[in-house]
């Protein structure tokens, strides 16, 4: 009974597990894909089966691309603006 205790105890929970290199490199080739990555990304953030690093860097490249987009934004409104302006002088 003790022996399996410490069998039990000693091994590791399947969501702490370390993520393998060939699930890294499915994960990468998936998330490479353009619609595709944005889906599996808040499967892999926020899904319940998901291992504790996998759901991690999944979040973090969440906000990543929230970040990336806000700034696209930024960009896009400070080109038009300025195009407009200068498309709208009377010469």
């Amino acid at each position: 009974m003790e022996g399996q205790e410490t069998t039990l105890a000693s091994k590791p929970a399947p969501l702490t597990e370390v993520v393998s290199v060939g699930e890294w490199m499915l994960t990468l080739l998936i998330s490479a894909i353009p619609v595709v990555n944005l889906v599996m990304f808040f499967v892999w953030a926020f899904g319940s089966n998901t291992k504790l690093s996998k759901a991690n860097w999944a979040k973090a490249s969440l906000i990543w691309l929230a970040i990336l987009i806000v700034f696209y934004i930024v960009i896009a409104v400070l080109i038009l603006g300025s195009a407009f302006f200068f498309l709208g002088r009377n010469y």
